[in-house]
């Protein structure tokens, strides 16, 4: 059995947060328009 050290588990979440948070970020500047045209098309069609 091999011992892993402390810091690596800690490394590895690391990257995994700061891939999931480019991915976010990524999609946001892709879908950023067109959610604010529904958001801008329900507000309008509201009385």
């Amino acid at each position: 059995m091999t011992t892993r050290p402390r810091g690596q588990g800690l490394a590895e979440y690391g990257l995994i947060i700061t891939l999931v948070a480019i991915v976010v970020i990524v999609a946001l500047q892709l879908l950023g328009p067109t959610i604010s045209e529904l958001f801008t098309d329900i507000n309008n069609a509201l009385p």
